[in-house]
């Protein structure tokens, strides 16, 4: 494979596969848990609402967005602060072990994040309008004495 590609895809086949992470999770909190039960159950145990609102808002760009690669990097950014509260949360309660239910898998899902802020959109993403921040960065600098 073409070394100057192969970024490119490997950033596509983390969008896919964060994505997929992401559809599963809404899905498993509506579907199966119950959308109801997942908020009382978080209020109860002192979350803020905003917390779960921003929760919500992270984790639907991250299924919506992420697929199809519109702004993955913001995405991912937006995600990283769910992932590491979740990180934190299954790691003081049962461990680092994926098999005793520690904070194992949303570790890697927290890296895995980071490293598509890295790697940006990657190959076959949605072309996008640069956002105004992207927009100043571009603009090359004027030659000096004009």
């Amino acid at each position: 494979m073409d070394e100057k590609r192969s970024p490119a895809y490997a950033a596509l086949v983390l969008r896919l596969s964060l994505g997929m992470f992401f559809i599963l999770h809404v899905y498993r909190k509506f579907a199966i848990i119950g959308f109801d039960s997942w908020w009382s159950g978080l209020v109860k145990s002192g979350y803020a609402d905003w917390t779960l609102y921003y929760t919500l808002a992270a984790e639907f760009a991250g299924a919506v967005l992420l697929i199809p690669g519109i702004y993955s990097r913001y995405v991912a950014l937006l995600a990283l602060p769910v992932l590491v509260a979740v990180t934190r949360h299954w790691a003081i309660r049962k461990g680092l072990w994926f098999t005793d239910g520690g904070a194992e898998f949303p570790l890697a899902w927290s890296f895995m994040l980071v490293a598509q802020v890295l790697l940006g959109d990657g190959a076959y993403a949605l072309p996008m309008p640069a956002l105004p921040w992207e927009r100043l960065s571009r603009r090359a600098p004027a030659a000096a004495g004009e």
